[in-house]
């Protein structure tokens, strides 16, 4: 299945691509040899309790609800360690943009509720858990604990790890290109903004019309968005989340001043799961939508050349 030879493909190069890229530039200070100890911590914490609540409640979107919040809560500590200097409070305030941002988006997706254990879930998982690779019960548990918990909150930590190598350079000037990748990262989170509002619009109004048994446009009935942003990439806030985290770990070149280092494992990993996930979520969309794959040919997947109609 070729979920699960993704899964063990990012499973292994979540060990594989850090200790490569360790040897990658100089090796941590003192200063941020603690401050990774600190939030590798608050990791431990984390995957234990997004494991035993999912398990317990069988809701295993509890990844999801911490994916927007915890890069934030790193951050800033990292910028505590660093005595909140010029680039680490510029980093933690776009982190912030970012995740506050984020957090809005799952929440009017029923993401939190006030019994936190509960709420929606990404029904990606639903349809997983009823493949019969993972069956019996016992190999969804090795999945949930390894892959849905393990893997992607170690993946969170990592690519905001670029603030530590600003941290370990913490003495470096802050000048032009900090801005400059400031204002791009800027502009790459308002570009996923404005790609989530469109398709939650369009969901939204869909939804609507199908629950009061009202007639859909010709539009709605296709059953997927392919305006906007959409029309130009069939995953335009997947390409923006992986462009800011990219812009992200550019923060730790200026700071280093080396084009390559250790830190760029997050952003990596993250490209890769991405791949993986988008595959996946087109997988089934062509399953339901008839026209689906016409759009897959006509409009590329993160960025590139859009084919025009025959």
């Amino acid at each position: 299945m070729n979920i699960v030879r993704t899964a063990l493909l990012l499973i292994i190069t979540l060990v594989i691509v850090p200790v490569f890229s360790y040897f990658f530039g100089t090796p941590l200070n003192e200063i941020s040899v603690e401050a990774l100890k600190m939030v590798s911590k608050i990791l431990i914490v984390a995957i234990v309790y997004c494991f035993v609540i999912g398990e317990l409640t069988g809701n295993n979107s509890q990844v999801d609800k911490l994916w927007s919040l915890l890069p934030i809560v790193y951050v800033w500590v990292i910028a505590y360690y660093g005595d909140f200097s010029p680039r680490l409070i510029i980093m933690s305030v776009l982190v912030t943009f970012w995740g506050l941002r984020l957090t809005y988006n799952f929440s009017r997706h029923g993401a939190f509720t006030i019994r936190f254990w509960e709420g929606h879930e990404d029904y990606r998982w639903a349809i997983l858990r009823k493949k019969p690779e993972f069956q019996p019960k016992w190999k969804w548990t090795l999945f949930n604990l390894f892959f849905i918990c393990s893997y992607q909150l170690t993946l969170i930590l990592l690519f905001t790890l670029p603030a530590l190598i600003a941290l370990q350079f913490n003495d470096t000037t802050l000048n032009f290109w900090d801005i400059f990748v400031a204002l791009a990262m800027l502009f790459f989170i308002v570009y996923e903004m404005v790609a989530d509002n469109q398709h939650w619009k369009y969901q939204s109004e869909k939804w609507k019309k199908i629950n009061n048994n009202q007639p859909l446009e010709e539009d709605q009935k296709k059953g997927f968005l392919d305006k906007g942003l959409w029309a130009y990439s069939r995953h335009p806030n997947y390409f923006a989340e992986q462009a800011v985290w990219v812009s992200f770990y550019l923060f730790s070149v200026i700071a280093s001043g080396q084009w390559l280092n250790w830190s760029i494992a997050g952003s990596l990993l993250l490209i890769v799961l991405f791949q993986g996930s988008s595959n996946f979520s087109e997988e089934i969309s062509a399953e339901k939508y008839p026209l689906y794959k016409d759009y897959q040919q006509r409009v590329p997947r993160f960025i590139g050349l859009v084919k025009s109609k025959k």
